[in-house]
């Protein structure tokens, strides 16, 4: 399973704003970012303004980053979008990258950031319609019922993810049981409920070339 093992500070500070990619160490002092908002690298302070290519390369790379998605994979997300008859295909595609597992679980609060989704779905800590599933890639569908594990349900991690999370906003396409420890989603994730800053359609002007 193919994924990122540098610097994630490094990413933040690459795009030029937070991530909020290491859940609550990102909000606090130890931020790399708050300490060094400019580009890592030995010209990082002193990069000039970028072409057409170069903000359209930006918003890809940071909607891939977002989400801890790898280029040959979010390619493959940007083919399925164009592949949806209805609305627009950026957005579409937003919609496809927050169904992943991962980013479901993470919505739902039941981890600190979408990087400790990931190694929890691995670790086989939740289901989909009754099956564990350990892939976070895994596409949750329309009508599918995420829950946590039984066992999981009663260990001390699962628990203070829970606690800390409690008042964790949850998104409108998700529908959660909190005494079942289970959600439902409900619909396709729509725009104007995905609170990333993300500007789909340079993505799809870059693909288009």
């Amino acid at each position: 399973m193919a994924r990122y093992t540098g610097a994630v500070c490094r990413i933040c500070r690459r795009e030029g704003q937070k991530l909020f990619l290491k859940g609550e160490r990102c909000y606090g002092g130890k931020c790399a970012f708050s300490r060094r908002s400019y580009a890592p690298g030995q010209h990082g302070q002193g990069r000039k303004k970028s072409s057409e290519y170069g903000l359209q390369l930006r918003a890809k790379q940071k909607a891939r980053r977002y989400y801890g998605v790898l280029e040959k994979q979010f390619s493959h997300y940007f083919d399925l979008a164009t592949k949806i008859k209805e609305g627009k295909t950026g957005e579409n595609l937003l919609g496809i990258l927050e169904s992943r597992l991962d980013n479901v679980i993470y919505r739902l609060g039941w981890a600190n950031s979408r990087a400790e989704a990931r190694q929890l779905v691995v670790h086989r800590h939740f289901r989909v319609n009754g099956i564990r599933v350990n892939i976070p890639s895994f596409l949750v569908r329309t009508g599918d019922i995420i829950s946590i594990d039984e066992k999981s349900q009663s260990k001390a991690k699962i628990k203070s993810i829970l606690e800390a999370n409690a008042s964790h906003p949850k998104p409108k396409w998700l529908e959660v049981n909190n005494d079942k420890f289970e959600a439902k989603k409900i619909a396709f994730p729509a725009r104007e409920d995905i609170d990333l800053e993300v500007e789909e359609t340079l993505i799809v002007e870059l693909y288009s070339k």
